[in-house]
């Protein structure tokens, strides 16, 4: 008799044991609000730079003599500030997707929102879509960075004009594979 009451006190001391470790293995993601954090304060940093690079523009438009260089140069800060928009767009995407995923849905979205079965605020829920979205925002921050470097090619000859022509057909292609949905394919066990 007296073994299972000892081999009682072990278990249940094993439970307990395994359940503040738990616990401190679950509050341990609360670690996360740092990069969410982070990614938020980077979306203020690259929003206030992509909004310098466009007022920098009205210098090239006001005060600079009208050249094609001049209208080349403000293009190029115009293109250069939207690149900062979704550089910092990705970084809220990121911040807003982590925090749902590691910390607490957001709440304050869900009061505002019509229905009850809304998703979040950027309706995801794995990993996967988060890098879906990521990917999808930064593929077209990479497309408007390859606009604001062909703004500045001069076309001289045929070859620049080629190679300017397959640019716009591989950021044409790049653009359409972004939107198209990748087939779901079973997965083997």
């Amino acid at each position: 008799m007296q073994p299972t009451v000892q081999s009682s006190k072990r278990v249940r001391l094993i439970k307990r044991v395994e359940l503040l470790w738990e616990m401190l293995l679950w509050r341990f993601r609360l670690i996360a609000i740092v990069p969410v954090v982070m990614s938020l304060v980077s979306t203020l940093l690259t929003f206030a730079l992509g909004t310098r690079d466009i007022f920098k523009s009205f210098k090239f438009i006001f005060f600079a003599p009208e050249t094609e260089k001049a209208a080349n140069t403000a293009l190029a800060s115009v293109v250069s500030g939207i690149d900062f928009y979704l550089i910092g767009v990705a970084l809220l995407i990121f911040g807003y997707g982590l925090y749902e995923l590691l910390i607490s849905e957001i709440d304050v979205y869900r009061a505002q929102s019509d229905t009850d079965d809304s998703g979040g605020l950027l309706d995801i829920r794995t990993l996967d879509q988060l890098k879906e979205k990521l990917v999808k925002v930064l593929v077209v921050a990479l497309i408007v960075s390859a606009f604001k470097s062909m703004i500045s090619i001069p076309v001289k000859d045929v070859n620049t004009l080629i190679y300017f022509c397959v640019c716009v057909l591989l950021l044409s292609m790049s653009g359409f594979l972004i939107a198209i949905k990748a087939p779901k394919f079973p997965k083997n066990n």
